[in-house]
């Protein structure tokens, strides 16, 4: 059974100290949204339907690969974004985000169109035509495991950004290349100090 986080350990498997990794092509479904995710109905809508697509095309097409699904990821920035916003504390209000789940690289546009379908069946009030079939390909990071509330993390990319330039990299992160993270915990059942999230920052050489 294929499992990228088993078979690509150094994208989703990352110690609690920085280290740079050079992040291939990806496919994701993806869904675009604003707001804060704690509150707004956007996000949680934009989750709901990303499991609901995932595991349809999962189920749909187990005769061809067995595959775990992989975990919840974002993309981050903020409206009217500066790169000091990457280091300290923000209107949540203001997020931009895109939340995804990467899909195994047989997944087409057809494959996903047909999963469209049959949720849509099942759960009408999903508007199915947010979400897309996404290729990224992100390149040299700088990534860590941060282990705590989300709240924390400023401290934790202050340290990666520390770790970058001593390794002869500049931060890069822009609105075209987001602040990035991978979610190991469901946070409905975790507590916020054993909270696993990985953090991936976009790097330049110096």
């Amino acid at each position: 059974m294929l499992d990228f986080k088993k078979e690509q350990k150094e994208f989703y498997q990352p110690k609690t100290t920085p280290a740079i990794v050079d992040v291939p092509e990806m496919r994701f479904l993806a869904i675009d949204g604003v707001g804060d995710p704690n509150t707004g109905e956007e996000y949680a809508h934009a989750l709901e339907l990303l499991y609901g697509l995932s595991f349809t095309i999962k189920m749909s097409n187990k005769d061809i690969l067995e595959y775990r699904v992989p975990p919840l990821e974002g993309f981050w920035t903020i409206f009217g974004f500066s790169v000091d916003d990457a280091v300290k504390p923000i209107d949540k209000d203001k997020f931009v985000w895109t939340s995804a789940i990467r899909q195994p690289d047989f997944i087409s546009d057809e494959v996903v169109e047909a999963a469209k379908e049959k949720l849509a069946k099942k759960k009408p009030h999903l508007d199915v035509s947010k979400a897309r079939l996404e290729s990224i390909a992100e390149g040299k990071c700088v990534q860590v495991l941060h282990v705590g509330p989300y709240d924390d993390e400023p401290a934790t990319i202050k340290k990666m950004e520390q770790f970058a330039e001593e390794s002869g990299y500049a931060m890069d992160v822009s609105e075209s290349r987001r602040h990035h993270e991978i979610y190991l915990s469901d946070a409905r059942k975790t507590a916020p100090e054993k909270l696993k999230t990985i953090i991936r920052l976009p790097v330049k050489k110096e």
